[in-house]
C-alpha cells in the first residue's frame, strides 16, 4: 500500500493532531526483518496477516492503556480503521500507523493529567459512601469524556485519602500531588522514537507467543548487562528524584568508592567525556540517558558535576573525575547463608543458597576466558565452602528467578547428579533432543532441596523438574510459572550485516523443553512436593494467564534412572510441616493476608469514604505490627518513633517522592525481615536429615553412593 493512503488513514484515526514522534528508517527496516524471521523459523511460525494485525492491535492498545483510563471508545472507534491493516504497515516497512496511535495515547495522558491537576483546587467530600475498582482491565472503554472523568475524579480522590490517612494536611497534599502530575506529564515528554517502537514490536512479537520479544539497542545493551553480570563504569547506583539523578549506592571497591569524593545522596547534574571536558547539563535527562553517558571505555575518564547531598540549588558544584572500570555485580550473583535450625536439643545448619538468575558471560565463555562469569561455577564454589563448614543440607534458593541460560540450568542440575539427561527439547520440525550431565561425580551428595514460588519460571523449572524426577532432592514452595519454552537471541544487525548496532535484537521462541519424564511444565509449572500457600493470582499470574500461550503436551520419557525415591520421606514431612505450621503465627497471619488478597481481588472495589478506610487501616497497622514484633525487626526511624518509610505503613507516596534516607531504611528493613518461608523450608530439610538417621532405611532407598568432584 502507498504511504499516502497510511497518511490518509493516520489523518482519520487521531484527526487534526500533530505527530510528536515518527518512526526512523532503520525501525521500519527492522520489523521488516523480524516479521520474516519469525514467519520462517518460529517455533510457532504464524503468517503476518489480517488476523494477526488484529491481534497485533489489541495488545498494542492493552500495552499502552492496559487499566483504560486513557482513552475512551470514541479514540478506539477513530482508530479502529488501522485494526486489520498494521501488518501492511510492518510488510510496507512503513510504521506511521503505529506511531500515530502512540502519539495520541501520549496527548491523551497530558490531558488526563492536566485534568487531573484541576481537580486538585476543590478537593474532595470524604463522608460520601463511594468506592473505585482498583483493576480495570477487564472493563468496557469509558463510553464519553464524562465516565472518564469520573473515573480520574476517583483515582485523584484516591491518591489524595491516602496521604491523608498517611497524616497530610491539605496543602501538603495539594503540592504532592500537583508535582506528582507534573512528573508523569513530564515523563511523556521525554519519550523518544525508540520507545514507541518498543511498545508496539512487542505487542507483534507477544501477539504471536508470549516470549517472543523484541530489544532494541539499548535494551539490549542491559540484557547483555544482565547476563554477564558486569558493566564497565564507575560503580554508582542511581536513580532519578525530583529530575536529579542522584546516587542510591555506592559499590565497596569502585572508581567511585576509591575517589572518596562521593556520597550517596549527591546529584550528578553534569556529565563530561575526558577531565578537561566541559559537562553536559544532565538536570531533567531521563535516568537511562545519564547512563548511557557515564559508563564508557575500560580505563577511560568521565567527569561528573556534582551537587552535592546537602548542598541547595543554586550552592557550589564540585568536578570529580574518575577512571571508568569493569564493575562486578556481585550483588546479583549467587550468595549464601547458613541457618540454624534447632530440634530437640540438636542444632543442625541448613546452607542456603540464593540464586537470582540463570547468568552465563556468553561472550567471554566463547573467548575461552578461563574465569567467565557463571551461575554453575559461582554456586559449585559455594557449595565447597559449604562443605567446609560442615552443613547437613543444601536449600537452593530459586524464587523469583525468571531463568536465564540453559547450559547453566544443566551444569547447575549436574552438581548434585553424576552423569545423566537432565531436559529435552523438541524444535518445530518436532526433531527431539536430549541433553544432559556428562561430568563424572557431584559437588553436593547430602540432603537437598529447592525453594520455588510462582515467578520462578524457565531454567529454574529445568533444574527443579529434574532435581524432582531423578529423587535427588525436596521440591518446596508454590507451583512454578509454567514456561516451557526456550529462546533463541537472534542480532537482527549480524543478520542484516550492519557495521553498527541499529536494529537491535530479536529474543525468539525455537523450541519448547520437557522433562526428562515426558512431561512438560508448560502452563502447568513444577508442583512441589510439599506445597507453601500461593501468594499471588495464580490464574493471572504466570504462563496459564496467557490467552496464546503454547498447550501442555507430553513425550516420551528420556533414559534416565532415579537416584532416590522421596515418597516414603513425604507423609512424615508434610505431617511435621502442617504440625509446625499450628503455631506458627508468622504463617498464619501470611495466610490470613492471603486469604484477604484474594477476597479484595475478587471484589475488586476499594472504599473512599475516610471513616471506612481508617478503620481498615487500624486492622491492617495491628496485624503488620504483630508480624513485625514477632519477626524482632526494628521499625524506628533516625528520628525514633515510626519510620514513615517503614513497609508497614502506607506513607501514600510515590517510591520518588519519598526521600532517600526513608527510602533505603525501607529497603533495609524488606531485606532483614524474617522470612518465614525460608524458615520454614529450612526446618524441612532439618526434618529430612532427622529421618535419615533415625529410619537409616529411608536414607538407604533416599540415594545411592556417588563420588564427589575435586
Amino acid at each position: 500500500m502507498s504511504r499516502k493512503f497510511w497518511w490518509v488513514v493516520l489523518f482519520l484515526a487521531t484527526g487534526a493532531h500533530a505527530l510528536e514522534l515518527s518512526p526512523q528508517e532503520q525501525q521500519s527496516q527492522a520489523a521488516y526483518l523480524a516479521a520474516e524471521l519469525m514467519s520462517r523459523f518460529h517455533y510457532k511460525p504464524t503468517a503476518l496477516d489480517d488476523a494477526l494485525s488484529e491481534k497485533i492491535f489489541d495488545r498494542y492498545l492493552k500495552s499502552l492503556d492496559s487499566e483504560k483510563y486513557f482513552f475512551t471508545q470514541s479514540d478506539i472507534d477513530q482508530i479502529s480503521v488501522l485494526r486489520p491493516h498494521l501488518d501492511d504497515a510492518i510488510r510496507a516497512q512503513e510504521l506511521a500507523p503505529a506511531f500515530g496511535i502512540f502519539n495520541l495515547y501520549t496527548q491523551r495522558v497530558v490531558e488526563r493529567f492536566t485534568y487531573a491537576k484541576s481537580l486538585l483546587k476543590t478537593g474532595f467530600d470524604f463522608q460520601q459512601s463511594e468506592s473505585m475498582q482498583f483493576s480495570r482491565d477487564k472493563e468496557a472503554w469509558p463510553k464519553s469524556e464524562e465516565e472518564l472523568g469520573q473515573l480520574w475524579r476517583k483515582r485523584v480522590k484516591n491518591d489524595w485519602l491516602r496521604l491523608k490517612l498517611a497524616g497530610k494536611d491539605d496543602k501538603s497534599i495539594v503540592e504532592t500531588l500537583d508535582k506528582r502530575y507534573d512528573a508523569s506529564i513530564r515523563r511523556v515528554s521525554r519519550v523518544k522514537s525508540e520507545d514507541a517502537f518498543q511498545v508496539f514490536m512487542n505487542a507483534f512479537t507477544s501477539s504471536i507467543e508470549p516470549h517472543t520479544n523484541y530489544l532494541g539497542p539499548r535494551a539490549s545493551e542491559n540484557f547483555d548487562i544482565s547476563m554477564r553480570l558486569s558493566l564497565v563504569g564507575i560503580g554508582a547506583v542511581l536513580e532519578e528524584k525530583d529530575e536529579y539523578t542522584t546516587i542510591r549506592e555506592i559499590v565497596a571497591g569502585s572508581p567511585a568508592a576509591r575517589s572518596g569524593l562521593l556520597k550517596v545522596g549527591d546529584r550528578i547534574v553534569g556529565v563530561g567525556q575526558g577531565e578537561r571536558s566541559t559537562p553536559v547539563d544532565v538536570l531533567g535527562w531521563r535516568l537511562d540517558d545519564t547512563v548511557r553517558l557515564i559508563r564508557g571505555e575500560a580505563d577511560s575518564v568521565v567527569l561528573l558535576e556534582i551537587l552535592p547531598v546537602n548542598a541547595g540549588p543554586t550552592d557550589k558544584h564540585k568536578l570529580v573525575p574518575l577512571v571508568r572500570k569493569k564493575i562486578t555485580l556481585d550483588t546479583q550473583a549467587a550468595k549464601k547463608t547458613v541457618i540454624p535450625v534447632s530440634d530437640g536439643g540438636i542444632t543442625r545448619q541448613i546452607g542456603v543458597i540464593s540464586l537470582p538468575s540463570f547468568y552465563e558471560d556468553f561472550a567471554a565463555r566463547q573467548k575461552g576466558e578461563r574465569d567467565f562469569k557463571s551461575a554453575a561455577r559461582d554456586v559449585e564454589r559455594i557449595l565447597g565452602e559449604l562443605k567446609k563448614q560442615k552443613v547437613d543440607s543444601v536449600l537452593i534458593d530459586l524464587r523469583n528467578n525468571g531463568g536465564g541460560s540453559l547450559l547453566e540450568a544443566i551444569e547447575l542440575t549436574g552438581l548434585f547428579i553424576d552423569q545423566g539427561p537432565v531436559v529435552q527439547q523438541r524444535d518445530a520440525r518436532g526433531r527431539i533432543s536430549v541433553e544432559g550431565d556428562t561430568r563424572a561425580g557431584v559437588a553436593w551428595s547430602g540432603p537437598l532441596g529447592v525453594l520455588i514460588n510462582r515467578d520462578s519460571a524457565s531454567a529454574s523449572e529445568i533444574f527443579a523438574a529434574a532435581i524432582q524426577d531423578y529423587g535427588r532432592g525436596l521440591i518446596i514452595g508454590e507451583p512454578s510459572y509454567g514456561k516451557g519454552t526456550v529462546q533463541s537471541m537472534l542480532d537482527l544487525d549480524r543478520i542484516a550485516r550492519n557495521e553498527k548496532p541499529r536494529f537491535g535484537e530479536l529474543k525468539m521462541t525455537v523450541a519448547q523443553f520437557f522433562r526428562i519424564n515426558g512431561g512438560t511444565t508448560q502452563l502447568r509449572g513444577v508442583t512441589p512436593d510439599i506445597g507453601f500457600p500461593g501468594e499471588v493470582d495464580a490464574e493471572n499470574q504466570g504462563e496459564s494467564g496467557f490467552d496464546n500461550a503454547l498447550p501442555w503436551i507430553q513425550i516420551a520419557a528420556a533414559d534416565y534412572t532415579p537416584v532416590s525415591k522421596l515418597d516414603d520421606q513425604l507423609p512424615l514431612l508434610r505431617s511435621r510441616h502442617e504440625d509446625r505450621l499450628k503455631n506458627d503465627k508468622l504463617f498464619q497471619f501470611q495466610q490470613e493476608d492471603i486469604a484477604e488478597i484474594n477476597e479484595l481481588r475478587k471484589k475488586n472495589l476499594i472504599s473512599l469514604n475516610e471513616a471506612e478506610r481508617r478503620r481498615e487501616r487500624t486492622i491492617q497497622e495491628a496485624r503488620q505490627s504483630a508480624r513485625k514484633a514477632l519477626s524482632n525487626a526494628k521499625n524506628t526511624g533516625p528520628e525514633g518513633g515510626k519510620d514513615k518509610g517503614s513497609i508497614l505503613h502506607d506513607d501514600g507516596l510515590q517510591a520518588e517522592e519519598r526521600s532517600l534516607s526513608n527510602d533505603l531504611a525501607a529497603a533495609a528493613e524488606r531485606k532483614n525481615a524474617k522470612d518465614a518461608l525460608l524458615d520454614e523450608a529450612a526446618h524441612i530439610l532439618s526434618d529430612q536429615v532427622a529421618l535419615f538417621k533415625s529410619a537409616p532405611q529411608l536414607a538407604t532407598r533416599a540415594g545411592r553412593s556417588v563420588p564427589l568432584r575435586d
